[in-house]
Formats: structure tokens, sequence, C-alpha cells
């Protein structure tokens, strides 16, 4: 082979031959031939590839055509040899798993039962006497030295229309499933940080529940007609008295915390009620951080004015305030989670023992997925909680009523002691969530 002659050749820019080598120009001849055998082999490929489609697509359609007729063949064959019986092999494996719903709503059951709630006295018959002009037997007035002979008649008066009576409250029906008016929510109060806060994080886990399930056989002694469902409504945000991390004067509990007590309340077969205090937060801020758990069936929500601090003003200087706005926020929050996710209606738990923690009242709805509970949540003697309970529960309906009892504070003045079952059924009306601190 002849010395290479190195020149520059303008025609061939291959990688980095850009100079006539007789080696490589065969090189790269050879490449070109390969290169045209491929292109040609490309050329031809789609042809290939759609016969390669055709026969895979049909394979499937045949597969998915005779799947079917092979279960059915297989039945046969196991139902004659005797080891399947009952629903279709096929039916099983088409099936889509769905959540069962519950029974609709018995409306005839339901106003029976909110009617003996309003615990109204039964309507007294009053008369009155009337005077009746006597008449002869030719249908005229009689007379009496010139005067009308009148007779006195008692006749029943009228009795109080029912529109005045405020019990039971106009409502929306709720959905089928619905916990309220048919059972009775008997609920220990508390946080588990905090021996202070409550009996739910005062006593060992074994003790509390033993408690609470006394005070659940007492509720269904005295009240025979109301099964009982126990509960433990946890405070998840605590007011503070320090601004924190966010300056929004709250804690927020720990996922651990909450399933510590869902585990709890799944060893009595109870439900469970998230507290809020938003101290300087809202409830728009603070409810969507709990949405994993009230989409829970047994999680339902609490919400505390006391410590909605609207003002600006810190926990604990002044008793705070939430509106019907703020209720109804709550409730179309969890009316929402209910829908999406098909649960029967959620209880909301409003805590009030004065005038202002619950302002526009009237314009508090309920929802058919949300049962709303006003409760009584004052503290003191027995007079003066019924009084509380008469003057801002009873006199001002929403939905239901609840009433909050504390083993401390209701009995530390000498002479106190706890309200009984059978005291708090003579209400009216009678309330149907209880609440232990």
């Amino acid at each position: 082979m002849p010395e290479a002659e190195w020149k520059p050749c303008p025609d061939i820019h291959r990688g980095k031959a850009s100079y006539q080598d007789p080696g490589l120009l065969y090189f790269l001849h050879i490449m070109s031939k390969e290169e045209n055998s491929i292109q040609k082999e490309k050329r031809a490929l789609p042809s290939a590839r759609f016969w390669f489609w055709a026969i895979f697509l049909s394979a499937v359609f045949a597969l998915v055509s005779w799947f079917p007729e092979y279960l059915r063949l297989v039945e046969r064959q196991y139902r004659q040899s005797g080891f399947v019986s009952g629903e279709s092999i096929l039916a099983k494996s088409t099936e889509i798993p769905r959540k069962p719903l519950p029974p609709p709503l018995d409306k005839k059951a339901y106003d029976a039962k909110m009617q003996a709630l309003a615990n109204d006295p039964p309507e007294e018959i009053k008369y009155k006497i009337i005077k009746v002009a006597e008449k002869g037997t030719d249908g005229q007035p009689l007379m009496k030295d010139g005067k009308p002979v009148f007779r006195e008649e008692k006749i029943a008066d009228e009795p109080l229309p029912a529109a005045i009576r405020l019990w039971p409250p106009a409502a929306p029906y709720p959905e089928g499933g619905a916990i309220l008016p048919f059972k009775r929510v008997v609920a220990f109060y508390g946080n588990l940080y905090s021996r202070d806060m409550g009996v739910l994080g005062k006593y060992p886990e074994d003790q509390m529940l033993s408690m609470l399930e006394e005070k659940v056989k007492e509720w269904e002694t005295a009240d025979l007609s109301t099964p009982v469902v126990p509960a433990l409504h946890y405070i998840a945000v605590t007011a503070q008295d320090l601004p924190g991390k966010d300056g929004n004067y709250i804690a927020r509990m720990p996922d651990s915390q909450i399933e510590k007590v869902l585990g709890m309340a799944k060893k009595i077969n109870g439900i469970v009620f998230l507290d809020l205090q938003v101290g300087k937060s809202d409830l728009p801020a603070e409810l969507p951080r709990l949405k994993k758990y009230l989409r829970m069936p047994e999680v339902n929500l609490g919400i505390d004015p006391e410590f909605s601090m609207k003002d600006g003003a810190s926990p604990g200087k002044k008793i705070g305030t939430f509106d019907a706005a703020d209720i109804n926020y709550a409730a179309e929050f969890l009316a929402e989670i209910v829908k999406k996710n098909q649960l029967v209606p959620k209880i909301l738990v409003v805590h009030r023992f004065t005038e202002n923690m619950v302002t526009n009242y009237r314009q508090i709805k309920p929802l058919p997925q949300v049962e709303i509970v006003m409760n009584m949540d004052g503290w003191g003697r027995k007079a003066n909680k019924i009084a509380t309970y008469k003057e801002f529960i009873a006199s001002q309906p929403v939905q239901f009523t609840g009433f909050k009892l504390f083993f401390k504070e209701d009995t530390q003045k000498p002479g106190s002691i706890l309200i009984t079952p059978e005291e708090i059924l003579k209400l009216r009306p009678i309330p149907i969530y209880i609440q232990y601190q």
C-alpha cells in the first residue's frame, strides 16, 4: 500500500477524520455499505412491526374473549367436584367493592324521639265559662221580667299553639346512620399531656376507660329508652398563654397522641371528638390539619369559642367568641368530608356558657350530614349550671343540646355534689350529649 498522502479532504467529516487516509477511506467505504444495508433494513422494519402488533393484538383479543368462558368451564368442573358453591367465580372476579350504605332515616321514629327530648309537659286542658242565651221551643230567646235568660256553659280553652314551642327546633332531617337523637353520647374530656384539663389525661388509661364504662352504665340505667355511645373528647389544639412559634398562642398535638386516643376508643367501641381551641388562629387554618382524621367514620369535631380570640387578646385574659359564620364553616367542612367519603353524619359540638360566646345563633344552619350540639360548658353549683343551661342553651335552640359536668370544679364548694343523670333527664329539653371533665 503506498504511503498515505495527507491532505485536507473537505468531503469527509466523520468524527475526527478530516484527512484523506486510504485505509480510513476503505473503512469508511465498508461502513457506508453497512449503513446502506441498515437503512434498507430500517425501511423494511415497519412491515415487521405491523405483523408483530397484528399478531399480539389478535392474541390479546382472543384471550379476553375466551377468558370468561374459561372461568365458567373451571367453575362447572369445580362444582361437579363439590369444591365450589355460592357466587360465580366470574361475578367475584369482576365485583367492585363498595361501602355498605346505612339504612335510610326513619323519620317517624326521629320525630318521636325529638319530641321526647323536648320534654314538654302534657297539655293541660283549660276551661272557660261562657254565657249562652236560653231559647224556647219556638227558637226565640226566653225572657224573664223583660230580660233575656242566660245559662252558663263550660267549654275547653284553646291549647298553646305548637308554633310557640321552642323545642324541637326546625332543622333538616339527618341522613341515614345518624347517632343523634337515637343514642346518647357520654364523653370523657381532656388532654393526654395534662392532668388538670380533664379526666381523659388525669388517670391511667385502663382506670379512665373503666370510669367511663361506669358512667355509660349509669346513663343506660337512668334512661332505658336511649342506648349510650361512649366517647373520648380530646383537645387536639390547646390554647396557650405564650405566643409559640407562629404567634397564635396555641399548641397542636402530635399525631402520635391523637392516634393513641383513637386506639383507646377502639377498646370500648367508642367514638372520638377532636376539640379545637384556636387562640389567635382560626378554623380555616386549623381544620384542614385534622382532615385525615375527620375522614375516619368514628371521628367527630368540637370547637370552643372561649379560646377564639378574634380581638387579639391572649387566651385566658377574657372569654372569646364564635359567630354563626364560624360554626357554619365548620359544619360545611364536615359535610364535604361526609359526602366525599360516604360517611354517616358527623357530630359538631359547640361549647357555650355566656351570651357573647356565640353570636347570631339564629343563623346557625344544621345540615343533613352534620348534627350540631350546643353544649352547656359552665361549672359551679347545680342551680347555677341549670340556670346557665336554660338561659343560653334551652332558650336559643339550634338542634341538639349537651351538658358538661366537672368532677372537680362542680364539687369543690362545701355541700356541692355532681348532678345525677336522673336530675339532668328532667331538663327541658333533655341533653343528648353528656361530657365529663
